[in-house]
């Protein structure tokens, strides 16, 4: 048996934790990676993965073999990648992933017409709110929305989203539009994963706790309620602005409003010279730089 014979496939399954997820990103069944997984073992007359229904953790030789396995694969796909540019021809697995929302709106649809440039290519787009390790899950590209905290990840800048406040004319007309930053306490606030909004004060950043009536980790949610009357919410450009044009919203404390950040796609030191993971970059930004051109058009004013 070829000694290669399994190793994919169980570097595969440990960096995406199912066979299932495993088999997808391989483009293959759950049974073939499952059979080439048990031979593995076979050869190697031991057991690498302890299995139960939904999840797969390492036994300690499982743990030895993967440490050692893992670079390989990793130098096999950057030996791929060299061969690919040689014939300006980028091919094999991109693997993505984004914050949900994000990655749904503005993402996904730029897929199609990246892979029809590159048909030796394909994608797989993970959507999770979550900031995924990228070198423990293998990621070559993460989608990161506002500040990075992580200085050991390289970061390119793609294009910008502003913050904006917001309420709809029947929630203001009830309760008044706030005039102040500390006015919201008052008011009943549409509040996300993060218990704080962010406002500039005198060209100062500021922050102010909120404990709102509601509280939802989705922005789909919080914007329908705002739209509904029920409270005044803060997201990024890209959920209100077109509800502000058509006058659904109204924004409040414009002159708070904190300056646009950046939206970046973040590789790892090892994945940053890949012709696919270049190619790909530079993609996202020229079509996020037109997307955002063509909302700044409408743009509510400063």
């Amino acid at each position: 048996m070829n000694k290669w014979t399994g190793v994919t496939e169980f570097v595969a399954v440990v960096q995406n934790q199912t066979f299932t997820k495993a088999a997808s990103v391989l483009q293959t069944s759950v049974v073939k990676v499952s059979r080439a997984v048990a031979a593995l073992e076979e050869r190697l007359q031991v057991k690498l993965l302890n299995r139960t229904t939904r999840h797969v953790s390492l036994t300690e030789a499982g743990q030895a073999f993967y440490s050692r396995c893992e670079p390989i694969t990793e130098l096999l796909s950057d030996a791929e990648d060299a061969v690919a540019n040689l014939h300006h021809m980028p091919a094999g697995q991109l693997t993505i992933t984004a914050p949900v929302a994000y990655g749904e709106e503005f993402i996904a649809p730029l897929l199609t017409e990246f892979l029809q440039t590159y048909p030796q290519m394909t994608v797989s787009l993970i959507l999770t709110n979550d900031l995924l390790d990228l070198r423990e899950s293998n990621i070559d590209i993460a989608i990161r929305l506002g500040q990075l905290n992580d200085s050991t990840l390289i970061a390119r800048r793609l294009t910008d989203r502003t913050v904006h406040t917001c309420a709809s004319p029947v929630y203001l007309a009830r309760h008044g539009v706030p005039a102040a930053i500390k006015e919201l306490r008052e008011h009943s606030c549409l509040v996300g994963t993060m218990d704080f909004w962010r406002f500039q004060q005198a060209g100062k950043a500021q922050t102010i706790r909120l404990s709102g009536k509601i509280r939802c980790n989705s922005g789909r949610v919080l914007l329908a309620q705002a739209v509904e009357g029920l409270g005044i919410v803060q997201l990024p450009d890209y959920y209100v602005r077109p509800l502000i044009q058509t006058g659904q919203l109204e924004e409040v404390l414009e002159k708070h409003r904190i300056p646009a950040e950046g939206i970046w796609a973040v590789v790892t030191e090892h994945k940053k010279m890949s012709t696919k993971v270049r190619l790909f970059i530079d993609y996202l930004k020229q079509q996020l730089t037109a997307n955002a051109s063509s909302l700044a058009a409408n743009a509510p004013p400063v």
